[in-house]
């Protein structure tokens, strides 16, 4: 099991960390093909360009608190999914309160500082899928997820929501990393390494 050590969020302007598990016990009346737990660890804090106008340069900001966010919330992640080993899909995602930009919250996970940290900790190598917003206090956001690894594992698409009731204010940022430590509950869609050449015309072909 893999342990990170977690930083002090405290100079982050991190105001809170909210972590929600889930575990699907029956899905159309059948346990699931392989149990898994999706987790989510979010962080809400302070938006560090609020106050600073249109702001050409967001990169100073990004590479001081992007990592160590990162490294906070894969630290979350392993130590209640049971270690960075077990985990196999992952995702992230950020909203952005309505006194800040969307470009806002892009820099803080759309970036190397953010993403590369992610994958280093949680043993990945595909590139994470990832969703963004600007949306008042408590507004839900579904965050995609795919295979850590093989992202072309259809088995492994898979989806989770995250709300937090009081976050983002206009003047915060919440920043989301989800996980998941196995495919959907009844994977049988085939996998896209191996699906045949579809086009139009070989429709057409088959349809007539």
């Amino acid at each position: 099991m893999s342990v990170i050590p977690v930083p002090d969020a405290a100079d982050l302007g991190v105001r809170k960390i909210v972590c929600h598990i889930e575990e699907t016990l029956s899905e159309a009346g059948e346990p699931p093909h392989r149990p898994a737990l999706r987790a989510t660890a979010a962080a809400v804090l302070r938006n560090p360009w609020i106050g600073t106008g249109h702001a050409e340069d967001l990169g100073p900001e990004a590479r001081r608190v992007a990592p160590r966010l990162a490294q906070l919330l894969t630290g979350q992640l392993i130590s209640r999914l049971g270690g960075s080993d077990r985990i196999e899909a992952f995702g992230k995602a950020a909203v952005v309160g309505l006194g800040g930009e969307l470009e806002h919250a892009g820099a803080l996970i759309h970036t190397p500082y953010f993403g590369n940290i992610v994958r280093e900790h949680l043993e990945g190598t595909s590139v994470l899928c990832f969703a963004d917003e600007r949306a008042e206090a408590g507004q839900p956001l579904v965050v995609p997820m795919w295979h850590k690894t093989h992202a072309t594992s259809r088995s492994h698409y898979q989806t989770t929501s995250v709300r937090v009731g009081d976050a983002p204010s206009p003047e915060e940022i919440v920043l989301v990393v989800a996980a998941s430590t196995g495919p959907r509950p009844h994977p049988r869609l085939g996998d896209r390494t191996t699906d045949p050449v579809v086009t139009s015309e070989i429709l057409r072909g088959v349809q007539e």
